[in-house]
């Protein structure tokens, strides 16, 4: 089904001026255009920005980006190229996982310090993350 900018938008919950720019900067093949001449993105070209949108939720740099898209231009002798590229992501996503997910147990722990009211009980919670000192040299 062919979507204006408008119901694309919509779709993936994204700006028109993100889309545009993502057009501007050649991360998006060409747009076709209906009679009137505005844009309409077909079920190849919504696709192709699912693709785009997710590499750049992922993380992906804006020039990473255009290199990857490049490189599927290229064709198929870039494969292990694309591949590698994307490889690193998930490593780097994968981090970012981990990373998340130690913020996400301490703060755990500290809410339920709060909700057992252990928190009254140890004046010194400041200690338990060894904090105290970084917030007096801050």
């Amino acid at each position: 089904m062919n979507l204006s900018i408008t119901q694309l938008c919509e779709k993936y919950l994204v700006s028109a001026d993100t889309i545009r720019y993502y057009e501007k900067i050649s991360l998006l093949p060409t747009v076709p255009r209906n009679n009137s001449g505005r844009r309409y993105y077909d079920d190849g070209m919504q696709k192709w920005i699912e693709m785009i949108l997710c590499l750049r939720n992922s993380g992906v740099p804006i020039k990473v980006l255009q290199e990857y898209v490049d490189m599927i231009k290229q064709g198929d002798k870039t494969l292990k190229a694309r591949q590698l590229l994307l490889s690193e992501q998930e490593k780097a996503l994968i981090q970012k996982q981990r990373d998340l997910q130690i913020s996400i147990n301490r703060l755990h722990h500290k809410v339920n310090l709060y909700k057992t009211g252990e928190i009254k009980q140890h004046k010194n919670y400041f200690e338990e993350y060894q904090i105290a000192k970084d917030l007096k040299n801050s």
